[in-house]
């Protein structure tokens, strides 16, 4: 017989939630400082808008397959969605938190502008979410 590879399932802590913070944070607030980013996603088309969207979940999950799960997703699979989709609602907390902070999340004038502002810097601090999360996983 082979050798069976034990596969734990993966935890979800205050830790993560830290790291996922803190990672989503660093590239949250120089995407969020900037003008550009504020008129893209003011202009920007849905169907991109669903692209950069569908992007960042897309990234999420790739790597949190590789260097959270290392792959191994098969008996772990709601964990492994779990952590994507908390990943990406923590992202677009901080995100959130970022651009009220500058007065650049209208929620209440313009919501529609407020959202697109989320998703759009959403994208790259998700990427430094992800990956910070990664650091201390086996």
């Amino acid at each position: 017989m082979g050798k069976m590879k034990k596969i734990t399932a993966i935890a979800f802590n205050l830790e993560d939630i830290a790291q996922l913070t803190i990672g989503s944070f660093a590239l949250a607030v120089p995407i969020a400082f900037t003008e550009e980013a504020w008129r893209i996603s003011e202009s920007l088309p849905t169907l991109n808008l669903v692209v950069v969207f569908g992007l960042s979940l897309g990234f999420l999950a790739l790597f949190a397959y590789q260097s959270v799960f290392q792959g191994h997703v098969a008996h772990r699979l709601l964990a492994f969605v779990f952590r994507v989709i908390i990943a990406y609602i923590i992202t677009a907390f901080v995100v959130s938190l970022v651009l009220f902070s500058l007065d650049k999340l209208p929620w209440i004038s313009h919501p529609e502008v407020a959202l697109m502002r989320t998703i759009v810097v959403t994208m790259p601090a998700s990427v430094g979410a992800i990956i910070v999360d990664s650091f201390d996983k086996e």
